[in-house]
């Protein structure tokens, strides 16, 4: 798949980029996609909630009144949890919430998430550009002339690139990755998918390595 490379200015370039097929044109898999985004999202999760239970909470050793001759409910302990004070009833406990995909399950959904944006024409591929110091201005003007200013804009780079990195990151809704680094999440959740002309190549390199590495 053949596609023009425009530059920072909104203009084209004249030069054009051969995408991979077999990364950017596959039919994608829904379902790979959908057990990529969910995995990635549990993974997020901390699992640190904690409630204590009757046995957790301080105090409520001596019981509160004795058992009979007062005309009231019996009471054990000052922390039951039907007391205020008391322990909470089957509250949350820390666990882990992982889960973990096959490596070509991964791989799919991520060529799946690619060939979307391509199929919806939300990809755009820009030539190779450097900010000498983080300027927030002079990356919003590049947003600006490309015609995406105010979207929800992904900007996956060939490398890291701090001064990049800085210049959008105040920007709301704009978020800049690696090209090696950008999940199937990350791929799918905005409205334009912008990736400079190397990162390209580091995309197809990443999916080479990771061939190799499942054969």
């Amino acid at each position: 798949m053949i596609l023009d490379v425009f530059k920072i200015d909104g203009s084209k370039s004249g030069d054009k980029i051969d995408l991979s097929d077999s990364i950017f044109a596959i039919e994608p898999n829904d379902h790979a996609i959908y057990l990529s985004v969910k995995s990635f999202l549990a993974n997020q999760r901390q699992g640190t909630s904690k409630a204590k239970e009757r046995g957790e909470v301080r105090g409520g050793g001596k019981k509160p009144w004795k058992q009979k001759g007062r005309g009231g409910a019996r009471a054990g302990t000052s922390r039951s949890p039907l007391w205020v004070g008391g322990g909470t009833i089957f509250g949350p406990r820390p666990r882990d919430y992982r889960q973990d995909i096959p490596k070509k399950v991964k791989r799919l959904a991520r060529k799946s998430a690619f060939s979307y944006k391509v199929k919806d024409e939300q990809l755009l591929v820009v030539e190779d550009f450097i900010i000498d110091q983080p300027k927030t201005k002079e990356f919003s003007k590049i947003l600006s002339a490309l015609k995406v200013s105010g979207k929800k804009v992904l900007l996956l780079t060939e490398a890291n690139s701090p001064s990049i990195y800085k210049s959008g990151r105040n920007i709301p809704k704009v978020q800049i990755l690696e090209a090696s680094k950008a999940s199937t999440y990350d791929v799918l959740n905005n409205q334009i998918l912008i990736v400079q002309k190397s990162a390209v190549k580091e995309i197809e390199k990443t999916f080479a390595a990771n061939a190799e590495a499942v054969s």
